[in-house]
């Protein structure tokens, strides 16, 4: 009989959850769905000196704007929250203590200093470092300052089927007497994970590739407990597309900045998921529920996986383009807000920002460069500056361009349907008649009107802007050629 799936999360709150560690969670999640199983969310913050504030909050947001939901926790207003080990130290310390009992482990005196120095002596003489076990079988007992260590076998191998890596085996010898308890009461991550995923039921880790050296540890402390181990699954690193280290140099790396960057969540799901997981060799965009559906961890890589860039800018923007004109505009308007000066103010007209953003809609691949000036800001704004000799077209010059605004002027100002057929009628009748190309005329209006040289379609950007603002940034184009 197959074993019900439980899995878990658990993260340290030394920081903003990275692009690694989100993908940890997400393999997890995924699994859980896909097995019908739980997934539990659990915060490892037994490590005091290394906490920083605020980072559990950006785990759980980066968590919900992902949609990774979570199964069970202490229930605070009709949601559950995370397990936090640093609410669970009494069980920690009854679990060590029994351990010293039962002959698994023992108090170690040794001083900070102590351990320093035997630690410089392992270097000098170019020794593995390591406790060297000085406490080991001295039978003391627990004082101030003392720390709990696991008496390691010396002897054999531990082995384990890890279901990514195969088999793996490691020499207990070379394995020191790690500490259990620190002497300020609190587990280290070897102790209180293994007694956490006993009591919490996990049946499955999976977790980074770091973590593989530490699996025989923590086997043989689920030996030494009396525990049942759960199964292990090792996940592929997460390299740089030069195959170093993901670092800052590669893009942003925390979660929570794909978010502010405006990225949309589906497909930073759909990204992630494809570092160091794949359905075929060609299959490369699926929906939420179709990687629930084909998840299994027999698809998960052994090879490191690489973030590109690239890679996720063109998922992005194949998902920007599959949302409703509807979805699109909700989304994009607290971008919006929050991009443009602050003399546009905060609060935009929804019924506008609909009439601006289909002509935007093809072309974007993240909702924040939406809101830059390159995209953007002339349809909003009421000023628009720009250098005067972007308006002059190299072979007219200065005379002949202004004299051609003038005339468009005159001619658009006799539209009284001011829309994208009439508005392209007009001017290319004015460039036959000019025998002129169409480029001449067209580059100097949209420059003109949105003070750029490259913007969606000139008369369907004109409808939008309007007779008014359109007639009169024309207007001060003359001006600035004339003065």
């Amino acid at each position: 009989m197959t074993k019900q799936v439980r899995v878990r999360y658990a993260p340290s709150p030394t920081g903003l959850p990275h692009v690694g560690n989100i993908r940890t969670a997400l393999f997890n999640w995924l699994f859980a769905r896909n097995m019908g199983g739980q997934f539990i969310v659990r915060i490892e913050d037994t490590d005091v000196a290394r906490t920083v504030p605020g980072a559990m909050e950006g785990i759980l947001e980066g968590l919900r704007w992902l949609g990774l939901d979570w199964d069970e926790g202490p229930e605070k207003g009709g949601q559950y929250g995370p397990y936090l080990q640093s609410q669970r130290l009494d069980i920690y310390q009854e679990l060590a203590a029994k351990m010293v009992e039962n002959g698994h482990a023992y108090y170690c005196h040794c001083s900070s200093e102590r351990l320093e120095q035997v630690r410089a002596a392992q270097q000098l003489s170019k020794q593995p470092t390591g406790y060297d076990r000085r406490c080991r079988d001295l039978g003391l007992k627990a004082k101030q300052g003392a720390v709990v260590r696991f008496k390691m076998p010396l002897e054999n191998n531990t082995a384990f089927d890890d279901i990514v890596r195969g088999k793996v085996t490691f020499a207990n010898s070379l394995m020191d007497d790690f500490v259990l308890l620190k002497s300020d009461g609190f587990p280290t991550y070897h102790l209180a994970n293994v007694i956490d995923d006993h009591l919490m039921q996990v049946s499955h880790v999976l977790r980074a590739e770091e973590w593989l050296s530490s699996t025989p540890k923590h086997l043989l402390l689920y030996k030494a407990l009396g525990f049942a181990p759960p199964s292990f699954a090792h996940l592929p690193i997460i390299l740089g597309s030069d195959r170093s280290k993901l670092s800052k140099r590669h893009g942003a790396v925390s979660i929570l900045e794909y978010k502010e960057n405006g990225y949309l969540p589906e497909a930073m799901i759909n990204f992630l998921t494809l570092l160091g997981w794949s359905l075929d060799d060609k299959s490369e965009i699926f929906s939420r529920q179709e990687l629930i559906q084909h998840f299994s961890l027999s698809r998960i890589s052994q090879t490191s996986a690489i973030f590109n860039a690239e890679k996720l800018d063109w998922m992005n923007g194949v998902y920007i383009r599959n949302l409703s004109a509807e979805d699109f505009v909700k989304r994009c308007i607290p971008f919006l807000e929050k991009g443009l000066p602050a003399e546009q103010g905060r609060v935009l007209d929804e019924k506008y920002v609909a009439k601006v953003l289909p002509l935007i809609h093809e072309r974007a691949k993240t909702l924040k460069e939406i809101s830059s000036k390159e995209v953007s800001w002339f349809f909003f704004l009421e000023e628009i500056e720009y250098d005067t000799e972007l308006l002059i077209d190299k072979n007219l010059g200065r005379q002949e361009t202004t004299k051609l605004l003038q005339i468009a002027y005159d001619r658009l100002s006799t539209i009284i349907s001011f829309d994208q057929s009439s508005l392209e009628t007009t001017l290319r009748s004015l460039v036959e008649e000019r025998g002129i190309k169409p480029g001449q005329l067209f580059g100097t209006i949209r420059t003109a009107v949105t003070g750029l040289t490259a913007t969606p379609p000139l008369f369907q950007t004109m409808e939008v802007l309007g007779k008014t603002r359109s007639l009169k940034r024309i207007n001060q184009a003359i001006h600035k050629l004339q003065s």
